[in-house]
């Protein structure tokens, strides 16, 4: 590029310029006092006025000084009117405060009006920092003044107007001098003028006010002077700096010089104006696009040159060594905006012939387009830990950068997340490229032959290139029909890549060329390697996690419960979902418990993963033992507290770095005798109840801390629930995510609730419709169940005296009763079972004996009694007269067993419906 701006230095055009010049002569002493004198005489030069730097420097200080003069005038006179202004408003306010101040009427029709008013109007004056306030007669005569000479003698102004009923504010020149003075009437209830006010501030302190403000006023204007001051001389240095202080014959001079340089370099130089007209061309421009004589005025468009070249030089974009061929010759074109700095509109290009460079220069563009694709390789493939789409991404970057046709064929053990085992059939995964090329399409099973390059490949690893198809006979044996169709459509060329992940062979990826002419040759095939290994990295993740995920979700489905079981007291609905980013620990269930009840409960283990999924089986687990003994809602979660403790200090490590287990739970048995359900949670959203009529709310039930924490108790709460009623159970991937809070999730859940159909189906098909994400980022298990009741035809039950008398008693009712339903094959065991049992609860089991028996899926028999004694099964012998009854119960009982209550105890036993 050849620089247009001269240096100031430059006085004779056969002194040497540029860097080394300049070095030497500042190595020079007598050189850098010459340079010296110089600089001091441009700079007088510039001050003189001679130069166009001073006389705009000159200018501009007038003019600045000009506008500072002016504002500090019209400041003032501001001022002053401003203060005017204050006057007459401050004068308003004091008499009209004063005018109908309290006690002011009684003081006019006193005797004495200024005995009483004088001091009131001389403490008015001091505190608002008037001048005066008088008080008049309505003859003007002064009751009050600051001087008290003045009292009695008529007043100096207008009062007229204040007579009528007005407020007259007015300058004159009364007895303080000249003034500013409002003056108001004092009137009866009924509009009568008694008398006037006057207040005002004398014409001195006007502008007195005015006159201390003048001093901040020229501060500012000299400031502002100062300010434009230094402003104009920068403005006025950089133009100094600009022109150099150089004059006419100095300029002329550099033009002269600068124009023997733009002709002499061997680099062509255009100037282009706005229009897209030729402004100037050197000797070197017009020779290497053989410019005509008078090119120079003419459009650039008609000047005979490649269209290429002349939009380029005609649109006056910038460019950058763009290479464009004229005739015989290639041109490296840059280009720039003049512009740019505030510079007249248009453009400047520079050329160079680079005919002799374009080889180089092209092996140099393939080498970074290689180096680029394999950075894109990097950055694009594998970006999702999926195997077919990691396999996609391959082949998408691939074409048509490098290949015209990529094809990925993997073993179906890899896409399973396993490893090929012995020589097994691939899988087409991938194809890019023209959708009509006659490749095998995605999806086919495909057994290479050896004969063929992929077989080659697989069978030793390595790649194999085939720059011509058309005269390798190997692989045509592979399908004779298909190759002849690739070969007509073009495809001539092929390089196949094993897919390799250390000794581990994953498929192999074949790269097809049929639009570009030349084939594949050897410094490809190393970039085809160098590609395919890059990628098969990534596949090798993908299909180890796809191996990890779904060991996690074989392991986490056979955790949940396959189907709810067979219970008459809920009609139960669930969805389970697990997240996108991989298995979870939600958990539901659903157990029948003794005495027709049903215990339903919902939990969450924190995190994802086969930890959480383990974790998750082993609560489950837990709950069911648990479930089995009975236990209340809060007492079932004070053990799970425990058990989750127990695990942290299990899974705890030297280094502490295991994961500490956390989760939330949720427990509620509901008993459809009594209508009512209870229910603790730990941690766990609460749940949600459908009333009968529609009507939806979140029950409070008391949120203890989460599982694993210990140390704080449970509490439980109880809801009566109408038949019909659906109770929701979830967890807190339905109603919370990263977007929004807890509460903006519960109030959309209860929006998809109102508009639920009737049945647990509809309301889970609903509840997901509205609250599903696209990509679930946690798990959701969803539970509804509708709520049902065990009438009075189901329930038996009689309170039994302390008496063994009794006895027999009980078992006539219960024979009664069995045959009004009609299970007399069930009597003689039912009344053996509850002979033992009230027997047991008479003797040992206190004073309170109450017998039910409920006729639901199965028969059962409960007795509840006062005591909390733990019955248990014995073996009595042979010889021993008593211990047989509860082993008896055992016997003809399909099962049996004990829960307490507040009030004692009650021991069950359940027989099948016959």
């Amino acid at each position: 590029m050849v620089r247009l701006r001269g240096r100031s230095g430059e006085r004779s055009p056969r002194r040497p310029s540029g860097p080394l010049a300049r070095h030497r002569r500042d190595a020079d002493p007598t050189r850098r006092g010459t340079d010296a004198g110089r600089r001091h005489s441009a700079l007088r030069r510039a001050l003189s006025g001679r130069s166009v730097a001073a006389q705009v420097f000159v200018m501009n200080v007038v003019i600045v000084l000009l506008l500072v003069v002016a504002a500090a005038v019209a400041l003032v006179l501001q001022v002053r009117h401003d203060s005017t202004v204050e006057a007459r408003n401050r004068s308003v306010a004091v008499a009209a405060t004063f005018a109908t101040s309290p006690g002011i009427l009684a003081a006019l029709r006193s005797p004495d009006p200024t005995a009483v008013l004088q001091p009131r109007a001389e403490a008015a004056r001091k505190a608002t920092g008037v001048d005066f306030v008088v008080v008049t007669n309505t003859d003007g005569i002064r009751y009050t003044h600051p001087k008290p000479d003045r009292i009695g003698r008529e007043f100096v102004g207008n009062i007229a107007p204040a007579l009528a009923g007005e407020t007259v504010t007015e300058e004159v020149d009364g007895t303080l001098g000249p003034l500013v003075q409002a003056i108001v009437p004092v009137k009866e209830p009924d509009g009568t003028v008694v008398g006037l006010v006057s207040a005002g501030i004398t014409t001195e302190n006007v502008g007195g006010a005015a006159e201390r403000q003048l001093p901040l006023v020229l501060i500012v204007a000299a400031v502002g002077l100062v300010v434009a001051t230094a402003g104009t001389a920068l403005v006025g240095r950089r133009l100094l700096r600009q022109t150099h202080g150089l004059g006419p014959r100095e300029m002329t001079r550099m033009y002269e010089h600068h124009d023997a340089v733009l002709h002499s370099v061997r680099e062509g130089v255009l100037i282009v104006g706005p229009k897209g007209r030729l402004l100037l061309a050197n000797d070197e421009a017009e020779r290497l696009l053989n410019l005509p004589p008078d090119a120079e005025g003419r459009h650039i468009l008609d000047l005979g040159l490649p269209a290429d070249t002349a939009e380029l030089l005609a649109s006056g974009r910038v460019a950058t060594d763009e290479v464009h061929r004229v005739k015989e010759r290639l041109l490296a074109v840059n280009q720039r905006p003049t512009d740019v700095r505030g510079g007249p509109a248009g453009s400047v290009a520079t050329l160079r012939d680079s005919t002799e460079l374009r080889a180089l220069s092209g092996r140099a563009e393939t080498a970074r387009e290689r180096l680029d694709m394999l950075y894109d390789a990097g950055v694009g493939i594998g970006t999702s830990l999926d195997v077919t789409r990691t396999a996609e991404e391959l082949a998408e970057l691939a074409v048509p950068r490098f290949a015209d046709h990529v094809s990925v064929d993997l073993f179906d053990a890899v896409l399973a997340g396993g490893q090929p085992e012995g020589v097994t059939a691939l899988r087409r995964t991938a194809v890019s490229g023209a959708p009509e090329a006659p490749l095998y399409p995605v999806g086919r099973q495909l057994n290479y032959v050896d004969s063929s390059p992929q077989g080659r490949t697989l069978r030793t690893g390595t790649p194999a290139l085939e720059p011509r198809l058309d005269v390798a006979s190997g692989w045509q044996a592979q399908d004779l029909e298909r190759t002849a169709q690739i070969l007509e459509y073009g495809v001539h060329s092929l390089i196949t890549v094993p897919l390799r992940a250390g000794t581990l062979v994953l498929g192999v990826v074949s790269f097809w060329r049929s639009e570009t002419p030349e084939p594949f040759d050897e410094d490809e095939l190393a970039l085809a390697e160098e590609l395919v290994a890059r990628a098969a990295v990534s596949i090798d993740n993908a299909r180890r996690y796809t191996r990890e995920h779904s060991m996690a979700v074989t392991l986490q489905r056979s955790l949940l419960p396959r189907r709810m079981p067979d219970q008459n007291a809920l009609d139960v609905a669930y969805r389970y979902l697990p997240a996108q980013a991989g298995v979870g620990g939600d958990w539901f269930d659903v157990l029948p418990l003794s005495g027709a009840r049903v215990a339903l409960v919902v939990g969450d283990v924190v995190g994802h993963g086969l930890h959480a999924a383990a974790t998750m089986g082993r609560l489950r687990t837990a709950v069911h033992n648990f479930s089995a003994l009975d236990l209340p809602p809060d007492e079932l979660l004070g053990l799970l507290d425990e058990l989750v403790g127990r695990i942290d200090q299990d899974e705890q490590t030297d280094d502490s770095t295991a994961p500490v287990t956390g989760a939330t739970c949720l427990y509620a048995i509901y008993d459809p005798v009594a209508g009512t359900c209870v229910m603790a949670r730990a941690g766990h959203p609460p749940p949600a109840l459908i009333r009968p009529d529609g009507g939806v709310e979140f029950p409070e039930v008391p949120a203890g801390p989460p599982l694993g924490l210990g140390g704080l108790p449970f509490e439980t709460a109880e809801l009566r629930l109408a038949e019909g009623s659906r109770l929701v159970l979830y967890t807190d991937g339905l109603v919370e995510d990263r977007g929004h809070d807890i509460d903006v999730g519960l109030a959309h859940l209860r929006q998809a609730l109102e508009t639920a159909g009737e049945s647990p189906e509809e309301t889970c098909r609903t509840v997901l419709d509205a609250r599903l994400p696209e990509r679930p980022g946690d798990d959701i298990a969803l539970l509804v169940a509708r709520t049902r009741t065990l009438g009075p035809d189901h329930v038996a039950e009689w309170q039994v005296p302390s008496d063994p008398a009794a006895v027999g008693e009980v078992r006539s009712q219960v024979t009664r009763q069995l045959t009004e339903w009609g299970l007399d094959d069930l009597a003689f065991s039912t009344e053996l079972i509850l002979s033992e049992l009230v027997t047991n609860a008479i003797r040992y089991g206190g004073e309170t004996v109450h017998v039910r028996m409920l006729r639901d899926r199965s028969l059962v028999c409960e007795v509840f009694d006062s005591s909390s004694t733990s019955p248990h099964l014995r073996y009595a012998a042979m010889t021993d007269e008593g211990g047989r009854g509860l082993f008896l119960v055992a016997q003809l009982a399909e099962r049996w067993g004990t829960r307490y209550t507040p009030a004692g105890k009650v021991i069950w036993a359940e027989q099948p419906m016959p």
